[in-house]
């Protein structure tokens, strides 16, 4: 789940349960780094699909294999199990 606040939206307070935070992995992430003109900037990035993840795909068969690669550091980014 990914929730987009800025200073310049009026949306409304985002609550949620600490529970929910760790049993649905909600992130929350912060910067006080540039203004929202640059976070728009990068969303429309990615949303004209200029933006392109970059991951490493194992069938679940090879599932020890790709957990190697992470352990040592050898994966690119993101290693992924397929079904």
């Amino acid at each position: 789940m990914r929730v987009l606040r800025s200073r310049c939206l009026q949306a409304a307070e985002y609550v949620t349960s600490l529970m929910d935070l760790i049993s649905k992995r909600i992130r929350v992430v912060g910067s006080q780094q540039n203004g929202p003109e640059y976070l728009f900037e990068a969303l429309d990035f990615v949303a004209q699909g200029k933006v392109k993840t970059i991951v490493e795909t194992y069938p679940l068969a090879e599932a020890p294999k790709a957990y190697q690669r992470v352990v040592e550091g050898r994966a690119r980014f993101r290693a992924v199990l397929t079904m």
